[in-house]
């Protein structure tokens, strides 16, 4: 069975998406192709026009509307939505907790990619617990599977 590696979104701008990721985000460069950069996290930003001429003929590479989202956790989220409001990132949302309880802001990169990033599973988990809920609890407010609600808070 083919294993799954990296995913690819086509941007404008590899410098200016590489900057968003690396100096905003904090994600860590694993390659640097010149029109393709790799990310450590598995993900890879590849130049717009660049990708259009591998496609070929007949396939548009397009700019407009939402195509998905990138995901990422934090365990720092306010001091990271800050930084990035500093920096002048368009935000869908700010902090705020969804119906698993788990607490995300999504903003858009230079490129209009709606970028998630959510808190830890782990400090979802403790977060909860300080609360007073033990696993059986959490996962019934979450949706994980108790046995790994325990794993998180062990």
């Amino acid at each position: 069975m083919p294993e799954f590696k990296s995913s690819l979104i086509a941007v404008a701008d590899v410098a200016r998406s590489r900057a968003f990721y690396e100096g905003l985000i904090g994600q860590e460069v694993e390659f640097d192709f010149g029109p393709n950069v790799s990310f450590k996290g598995g993900f890879a930003i590849h130049d717009r026009t660049h990708f259009a001429q591998l496609l070929g003929e007949g396939f548009n590479v397009r700019d407009d509307g939402v195509r998905g989202e990138l995901y990422f956790e934090e365990d720092a989220l306010p001091e990271l939505e800050a930084r990035l409001r500093d920096a002048g990132t368009r935000f869908v949302h700010g902090l705020r907790e969804q119906p698993w309880a788990q607490r995300v802001f999504r903003c858009l990169d230079p490129d209009g990619h709606v970028v998630e990033v959510g808190e830890t599973l782990r400090g979802l988990a403790r977060r909860l617990a300080g609360t007073g809920m033990d696993a059986d609890a959490i996962a019934a407010r979450t949706g994980l599977p108790a046995a790994y609600a325990r794993e998180l808070l062990a």
